[in-house]
């Protein structure tokens, strides 16, 4: 990471990069050790551990969520928490086995808030357009290795991270889009299918016609492998 200060002596978030930290050789368990020593941005001082992606080496799915979560964070794996559990059920549904499947994040640390009056809870941050292209790096790696024939993008901030800041999950869902160059990995053709992120669902007034929905998109998914 560049050696570069701003007026505060804190570097300037255009300066950020996991490039520096990224191995040239080896597969994603040498991916996986080095990203834990990652400082490419500020996250990783406040979040407990690197979350990195797990799943199927040779998957020929990837879905790429935001970051982890709280519970993601204290355990170290991705979508482990009550997002995880919607996402694995609505695989299931639109035909996708969960265990033939990669899953990532965005970015690799816990973004969060501390609320003193709700007991020092950790609340979720969305990540900065900053801190997106800082990981992008662990992404391009991970995308490079598993090279998938399907990337599914659970969310506006994982779409952001892999087509740029026009993404809109809300015109773009559910449709095939061309698959994206991510530091150093650049397929052709349409291979991405956005979707919300399972959290989304957690959220609605209406979770079942909003979880109808996430599974109407993964089955456009589905229908490529």
């Amino acid at each position: 990471m560049a050696d570069v200060e701003g007026e505060d002596g804190a570097e300037p978030e255009e300066a950020y990069s996991a490039e520096p930290f990224v191995p040239r050789r080896g597969g994603l368990t040498a991916l996986r050790k080095a990203a834990a020593e990652c400082r490419g941005c500020p996250l990783h001082r406040e979040a407990t551990q690197t979350v990195f992606g797990e799943g199927d080496a040779g998957a020929r799915i990837v879905l790429v969520g935001e970051q982890p979560g709280d519970q993601e964070d204290r355990r170290g794996r991705p979508f482990v928490g009550p997002a995880g559990g919607v996402l694995t059920r609505a695989l299931e549904e639109a035909g996708i086995d969960p265990d033939q499947a990669y899953v990532t994040n965005a970015v690799k640390h816990f973004k969060f808030t501390l609320v003193p009056e709700r007991g020092k809870r950790r609340i979720h941050k969305t990540p900065n357009l900053h801190e997106l292209t800082a990981c992008r790096p662990w992404l391009g790696a991970e995308l490079r290795l598993v090279d998938p024939e399907v990337i599914v993008a659970l969310g506006a901030t994982a779409g952001k991270a892999l087509l740029g800041p026009s993404f809109r999950v809300t015109r773009q869902r559910g449709m095939l889009l061309p698959c994206p160059a991510v530091d150093g990995y650049a397929p052709s053709g349409e291979c991405l299918v956005a979707t919300i992120h399972p959290s989304a669902v957690l959220r609605a007034d209406d979770r079942e016609a909003v979880y109808q929905g996430l599974v109407a998109d993964l089955r456009v998914a589905a229908e490529l492998l």
